[in-house]
């Protein structure tokens, strides 16, 4: 047996753990029992959860089982208590107090758990596996991630402490009067609200810098249960607040609704009854507001708040409006805050999709509104309990059962054929299966310099293990030297009535010989290929056509992995190191990303031309890569010529290759290399200025771009929103004619 607790966490007199637990085979269960120092039960929640992250590990596969748990049970401090977890016959006895929780929560503690995760006999084991598996230099590689990450641990509380306005600054924001200042309603369901919680939501919103507001609370708790004891103080004492006792529960949709018709502001700002929002949250807003007139929805960053209400978690920084990510996650979810004129278009909540009404109201929202704005920074903290799908995704099934309905309901809107839409990566992560409107020629565009070898796996892969096979391959043969490479040509070409080899004859230029290869392609798409990949996933063409043959794509990409099961491409941010760079480069495949985001389906700025499907009108329309860029930047310079179009670059997690990373073409490792490294990146500066300046917007500009992991600025070293120091390639720059 072997098993982990990952989190323990002290919240209002109980105890909440989550962690894993395995047996030899996948077959096995645990068992779970809580006693006290007396060796007697105490009375558990229990909750099992996915962890594909330890099947993979430990099984080799990710299997449907779950060998996760999240176990609450009631707390009084002071006391031990001890969770036992039996399977396969053994039993392990690991003992809980407030003095071990608080020493386990210490950053150093967590730091030296994965020191110790690294030194022990199951690590040796796992290593071992790998190692025979894929070799030392792939051992080496993943060993030096895992060191690397021990100082990846940051104290999010103090990281908002520093980032928060000063008392000077909100002073500042009470005193500020705006050219408009719309009313803003807040609009809560209540339903057996804790007191408490609600008293904390509702001093929170008093406390705003920012005044013109009203509170519209309906309150659907059954009859004795309700809060008309406390909603009364608040409004007696306060003429903005606003209630009605609805006297039943209408279920959330309905008790919103209700909310909702209470509202007399311009613009309506959803809460729950049970979470709060730092004193600037309205002030924010209606900065945005002004600033933005013709912005209709408007959404923030948003924390995790503990039951407490004294620690601050789990922040999720969101990019700006990307519809791709919001059909495969409701990542859009608080604070939400939409035009009044526009609830008269789209309605108001629907109870048929209860459980994800906010997703679906989101969802007809953003499709009629005339622009959505982004604030990027936290402005609501999000209540985390036992029973919210905020902590425990499963304990709400139902939840995601009619997420899965909201995004057919959208696409049916929208126009967009899909087959189904089902679960992905975990609960809240959604895939979606499009429907091909035909069997389009997919012309596969494959530059090569020998290697045949390595173009024979390429290709075979296709040919032997897609499940699309209305392809055409045109090998762009790129000054050659090795016989067995012109045999190779001369085999398949025999063989292959849809495998053409077409010469480049003069030096190299990545540009100009992918546009020499598409002048030769007779399909309606092209997928640009690097001759040193290999198709994983065998329905990797049709993902990546559900995309791109929508009018709203120019162009879909797929995710990338090295050798090592590590992942090599999930998308490229403008910015990182600089220039551009690719997401999570590293992360083990079936390690969680941030928020899940290398396994979602998502809009970016761009994606790598090592697998890169694109319409042949799309590549026409913008005259194909730039030839002026001989190497670098090439691809994301097409990807941002296209977003120029008004076209989307979609990054489709579910297409998967292997990249074995630039065999064909040497290192930057001469003067001259580096002199053309240094002017390609000079111009990719002069022609793209504006988001080289003012950042990626499927980015955050609170999150690092020193890393490729999503993780928090380091304030000492960039500060939020600050690009890059690029000075030092002005001098490269070409002149103007």
């Amino acid at each position: 047996m072997k098993y982990k607790i990952d989190v323990v966490r002290i919240r209002e007199n109980s105890i909440t753990l989550n962690g894993w637990a395995i047996g030899k085979s996948p077959e096995s269960r645990a068992t779970f029992r809580v006693e006290d120092e007396k060796r007697q039960p105490v009375k558990f929640k229990h909750v099992s959860t996915r962890r594909d992250d330890v099947s993979q590990i430990y099984y080799k596969a990710v299997h449907d089982r779950e060998f996760g748990f999240d176990i609450q049970f009631p707390y009084e401090r002071g006391k031990s208590y001890y969770l036992l977890i039996r399977c396969e016959g053994k039993q392990a006895r690991i003992k809980f107090n407030e003095e071990l929780i608080a020493k386990r929560a210490s950053v150093a503690h967590k730091r030296m758990e994965k020191i110790k995760d690294l030194m022990n006999m199951e690590t040796v084991h796992v290593a071992m596996d790998f190692w025979k598996e894929h070799g030392l230099k792939a051992l080496v590689l993943k060993s030096k991630h895992k060191l690397q990450g021990i100082d990846n641990d940051y104290d999010y509380s103090e990281w908002y402490d520093l980032t928060r306005p000063t008392d000077e600054e909100l002073a500042a924001q009470r005193q500020k009067i705006f050219d408009f200042e719309p009313l803003l309603s807040v609009v809560i369901p209540a339903y057996k609200t804790p007191e408490r919680y609600l008293r904390e939501m509702l001093d929170s919103i008093v406390d705003q810098t920012y005044t013109n507001w009203e509170i519209c609370i309906a309150d659907g708790s059954p009859r004795g249960q309700g809060l008309e004891r406390v909603l009364k103080k608040y409004a007696d004492r306060d003429k903005r607040i606003r209630y009605e006792i609805l006297g039943s529960n209408r279920g959330i949709a309905g008790n919103t609704n209700a909310a909702l018709d209470m509202a007399r502001g311009d613009f309506v700002i959803l809460a729950d009854h049970d979470d709060t929002l730092p004193s600037h949250a309205f002030y924010e807003v209606v900065k945005a507001i002004n600033e933005h007139p013709g912005c209709e929805v408007i959404y923030s960053d948003e924390d995790k708040l503990d039951m407490d209400g004294k620690a601050l978690f789990d922040p999720h920084f969101k990019p700006d409006f990307n519809r791709d990510l919001l059909t495969s996650v409701n990542y859009i979810c608080h604070l939400f805050v939409v035009r009044k004129d526009l609830l008269g278009t789209v309605g108001g909540f629907r109870q048929e999709f209860d459980g994800a009404q906010d997703y679906d109201f989101i969802f007809r929202c953003t499709e009629a509104a005339g622009e959505v704005y982004h604030i990027p920074r936290v402005l609501y903290h999000w209540r985390c309990h036992q029973d919210s799908t905020a902590s425990n995704p499963e304990s709400k099934m139902y939840a995601f059962e009619a997420g899965s309905r909201a995004i057919m309901a959208h696409y049916e809107r929208m126009g967009i054929q899909a087959e189904r839409v089902e679960k992905g990566v975990d609960y809240g992560i959604y895939h979606t299966v499009f429907k091909l409107q035909a069997q389009p020629l997919v012309s596969v565009i494959i530059p090569n310099k020998d290697h045949a070898g390595d173009l024979d796996v390429c290709v075979k892969s296709l040919m032997e293990k897609s499940s699309y096979q209305n392809l055409e391959f045109i090998v762009v043969e790129n000054n050659s030297t090795e016989k067995e490479t012109f045999d190779y040509y001369g085999k398949m070409q025999a063989m292959h009535s849809n495998f053409h080899v077409v010469t480049w004859e003069k030096g190299f230029n990545y540009s100009a010989i992918n546009n020499f290869g598409a002048g030769f392609a007779k399909g309606e798409y092209l997928l640009l290929l690097n001759n040193d990949t290999e198709l994983i996933n065998p329905d990797s063409i049709q993902e990546m056509l559900g995309f791109c043959q929508r009018e709203d794509v120019g162009i879909a990409g797929a995710r990338l992995l090295y050798a090592d099961d590590t992942i090599q491409h999930a998308g490229v941010v403008i910015g990182f190191g600089g220039i551009a760079g690719h997401t999570f480069i590293g992360l083990h495949k079936a390690e969680n990303s941030y928020f899940h985001r290398a396994m979602c389906a998502q809009d970016y700025s761009a994606v790598t031309a090592a697998c890169l499907m694109t319409k042949k009108s799309v590549f026409d329309a913008v005259g194909g890569l730039s030839e002026e860029l001989a190497v670098a930047f090439n691809d994301i310079d097409y990807c941002m010529k296209v977003r120029a179009l008004g076209k989307l670059v979609v990054y489709a997690p579910y297409a998967c290759f292997y990249h074995y990373e630039s065999k064909s073409r040497g290192l930057e490792d001469t003067p001259e290399k580096v002199k053309r490294f240094n002017r390609e990146v000079a111009i990719f500066i002069k022609k793209w200025p504006d988001i080289i300046v003012k950042g990626d917007p499927y980015y955050n500009p609170n999150l690092t771009l020193r890393k490729s992991n999503f993780a928090l600025r380091d304030l000492l070293k960039e500060k939020i929103g600050e690009p890059y120091d690029l000075k030092i390639y002005e001098q490269f720059a070409p002149e103007d004619k």
